[in-house]
C-alpha cells in the first residue's frame, strides 16, 4: 500500500502508526506505535510523538517536541520550538509510572509558544494562547491568554490570534478578520 505521507529518511516511523494523507515528517523525528496523525499535520525536526497520542488535522509541530502518552490535540494546533508536555505528576526514575500517565487535551486553534512548558492534567481551550516560556499549572479557557511562570491570564485572543480589547457591554472585534466576540461571565464566545 502506497503511503500518502512524506517522512524524511532520517525519520523513524514505527509499525501500527495511523498517518493521515499529506502528513510530513522531517529529520531525526520518531513516530512511536500506536500514535494517530491527522491530515496535513507537519511534524519538525526532533520531534518525538508517543503510544496512543492523537494529533487532529493540520497541526504544526515546531522542532525539538516531545508529545508523550495521554496528549491529544485538535485541530489547526500550533506548537512551538522546544515546547514540553509532562505526562507524570510525580516521576521518579525507580519507580515505575508507566499506565498512570495524566491526560491532556489541546482544543482546536490553540497556539503553544516556544519554550513553554504544560503540566500534565491540565487541558488548553480552544483557540487559547499560552506565551513563549509559560508554565502552564491549571486548566486554561477559550480564547485566553496566559504568560509567565506559573501561567497567569493576562487577557483573551481572537481566532486569529490578535489581543480582543472588550468594550462596557462586553463586545470585541478582531482587527484582522472583523470577527465579533463576547465576553460575559469569564466565557468569551464567537458571534458571527
Amino acid at each position: 500500500m502506497e503511503k500518502k505521507y512524506f517522512a524524511h529518511p532520517t525519520a523513524v516511523v514505527d509499525e501500527g502508526c495511523m498517518i493521515g494523507e499529506g502528513v510530513k515528517i522531517w529529520h531525526f523525528s520518531h513516530i512511536m506505535p500506536g500514535c494517530t496523525i491527522g491530515d496535513q499535520c507537519n511534524i519538525g525536526q526532533n520531534v518525538v510523538i508517543s503510544p496512543e497520542v492523537v494529533l487532529g488535522k493540520n497541526v504544526k509541530i515546531q522542532n525539538n517536541v516531545s508529545i508523550y502518552t495521554g496528549v491529544t490535540c485538535g485541530d489547526d494546533v500550533f506548537l512551538g520550538p522546544s515546547c514540553v508536555f509532562t505526562n507524570v505528576t510525580n516521576p521518579r526514575s525507580g519507580v515505575n509510572r508507566r499506565g498512570q500517565y495524566d491526560k491532556t487535551h489541546v482544543g482546536n486553534g490553540a497556539s503553544i509558544g516556544a519554550n513553554a512548558t504544560i503540566v500534565c492534567g491540565h487541558d488548553i481551550g480552544k483557540f487559547a494562547f499560552i506565551g513563549a516560556g509559560a508554565v502552564v499549572t491549571k486548566n486554561v479557557p477559550d480564547y485566553a491568554l496566559l504568560v509567565g511562570n506559573p501561567a497567569r491570564q493576562i487577557g483573551w485572543m481572537s481566532e486569529y490570534g490578535h489581543r480582543l480589547n472588550f468594550n462596557a457591554e462586553g463586545i470585541a472585534i478582531c482587527e484582522e478578520s472583523g470577527q465579533h466576540y463576547r465576553l460575559e461571565n469569564n466565557i468569551v464566545t464567537r458571534l458571527d
